[in-house]
């Protein structure tokens, strides 16, 4: 009973289901699934029928593709609180993108048919699941724009700020990315080397913009830090 109710309290905290009831919730979760998966274990597979929606409820997950050089291009780092999946569930379309599990990971699985009556029976529903689309739209033109238009500097600094929108814990200003990615997983993320990303969060740490620890970077004034690089 206590596991349900801490999950239909995790649920009321994903943007999408904030404007659930908890009646509505809770139906919700009777046709879902909890899942748990290890680091490195593949949740979806790019190409693969898509019939489920994934609700990160503990952990980060990679999103990535394989490119014609079959090098890996990282398209989101998502955690807690945020989801995936929805897109084949909407277009009937294969999944578009591998999803890799970053650390352990938990997760909600919603299966497709029940996602999409949710849609139809719950108008609120539907509206906030678009609002959410558009802001990944935005994200990803934000993205695209740095890896067009920044040098080296400015590409990591987008990335950082941008794990540390989807994936930090804000604490009197700092910014705590914990089980931070590989130097190879933001190089794949930002579009460049990871001799690159090397070089340059060593000049950001010498400088006294961040902090690293062996799997966390800290952001010693975020807003600064997001001025400082026009983000």
């Amino acid at each position: 009973m206590m596991e349900h109710r801490e999950l239909i309290r995790q649920l009321e905290e994903v943007s999408i289901f904030e404007c659930l009831s908890e009646k509505e919730l809770n139906e919700l979760v009777a046709s879902s699934q909890l899942m748990t998966f290890k680091k490195d274990d593949v949740i979806i597979f790019e190409s693969q029928e898509g019939n489920s929606v994934y609700v990160i409820l503990e952990g980060m997950v990679k999103i990535s593709r394989t490119n014609e050089e079959y090098k890996e291009v990282i398209l989101a780092i998502l955690g807690e609180k945020e989801f995936f999946g929805e897109m084949s569930v909407l277009d009937g379309a294969t999944r578009s993108a591998d999803a890799v599990a970053l650390t352990r990971v938990r997760v909600l699985r919603i299966d497709g048919k029940v996602f999409l009556d949710f849609i139809e029976k719950y108008p609120k529903f539907a509206l906030s699941l678009l609002r959410e689309l558009v802001s990944r739209l935005r994200k990803t033109d934000s993205q695209i724009k740095s890896i067009s238009l920044d040098d080296a500097v400015g590409k990591v600094a987008s990335v950082i700020v941008r794990l540390a929108h989807d994936v930090g814990r804000v604490r009197k200003g700092r910014v705590e990315i914990e089980n931070f990615a590989s130097q190879q997983e933001i190089a794949n993320y930002a579009a460049t080397s990871r001799e690159t990303i090397s070089r340059v969060l060593t000049m950001f740490e010498r400088e006294g913009l961040i902090e690293r620890d062996v799997n966390k970077i800290i952001i010693n004034n975020f807003e600064e830090f997001k001025q400082k690089f026009g983000e």
